[in-house]
């Protein structure tokens, strides 16, 4: 009988813990002033530590400007792909600006902000070794652990009919470990994100290439806590804004602009609400 009764106090204090935590991200943020934001730290030229030690990217750029305009400081917090939705989940996090693909299996667990960013997959191989992606049937390629891009080019060996896809695709844990796994020739190509690859490709000039077309879309969203819709609308009306009033593509332009060693088109516009 006190074994039922201590279960039962525990989960009325389980279920209290859950319904304050639920919904309370934009209140917090608004009394305490402060955004934990969840960044990648190799992901160039998204968020990455550059030769002076500095962390920069385009989604370094983009937290500090919405957390701007939310009246708030930022607390950069440090992510991986293991952790940047594990984080938000623990409420360690505010929000994770870690160019993350939204997918409807990724909504069950956190929810999201519109698209912020937009990209696609594609394989990245030494110059001159290949034409088409038919010609990686067969090839060793490096992909990150526990990603949208991992599934991806599994999918894409399969179609293109290699019979041992799945063992083709060797996983790591961090962009830099697949950029070294190519250098070093442990694998024929590396694929991920076009713009991840093109920022690593600007290492080392002329050295590398991007082969065949875009084998999927990557639309990235802001990974946020469930169930808070006030943050929600708050984090989009900020992406909105900075769209509206120029600053989003003065922002692109730095990274992915045609004079930045990592130029890449924009190809689509921020959704805008009336």
């Amino acid at each position: 009988m006190k074994l039922a009764k201590i279960l039962v106090l525990s989960l009325a204090v389980m279920l209290v813990a859950a319904a304050a935590h639920a919904g309370a991200t934009y209140d917090k943020v608004m009394k305490d002033k402060l955004v934990r934001v969840g960044i990648m730290t190799d992901s160039i030229p998204g968020a990455f530590y550059n030769d002076k030690g500095e962390w920069v990217g385009f989604d370094v750029d983009m937290s500090e400007e919405i957390v701007k305009r939310l009246g708030a400081k930022i607390e950069r917090v440090a992510v991986n792909n293991k952790t940047r939705i594990a984080f938000v989940q623990e409420g360690r996090i505010d929000m994770s600006v870690a160019n993350m693909t939204h997918k409807r299996e990724r909504d069950k667990s956190i929810d999201f902000s519109i698209t912020y960013f937009f990209d696609g997959q594609k394989i990245m191989a030494k110059k001159g070794q290949f034409k088409d992606l038919k010609d990686f049937v067969g090839k060793k390629i490096a992909t990150m652990q526990g990603t949208t891009s991992e599934i991806n080019v599994k999918n894409l060996l399969q179609k293109l009919g290699d019979p041992n896809f799945a063992q083709n695709v060797i996983s790591f844990q961090k962009e830099s470990e697949c950029f070294q796994a190519l250098q070093m020739g442990r694998v024929a190509g590396w694929s991920t994100d076009s713009t991840i690859l093109v920022g690593y490709a600007a290492k080392e000039p002329g050295q590398y290439e991007l082969v065949g077309d875009f084998f999927s879309d990557e639309p990235y969203g802001i990974g946020l806590p469930q169930d808070d819709s006030a943050w929600r609308d708050a984090v989009n009306f900020a992406i909105q804004d900075i769209w509206a009033d120029g600053t989003y593509m003065k922002i692109y332009n730095k990274w992915y602009g045609p004079d930045t060693p990592y130029a890449f088109p924009m190809t689509s516009k921020i959704e805008m609400w009336p």
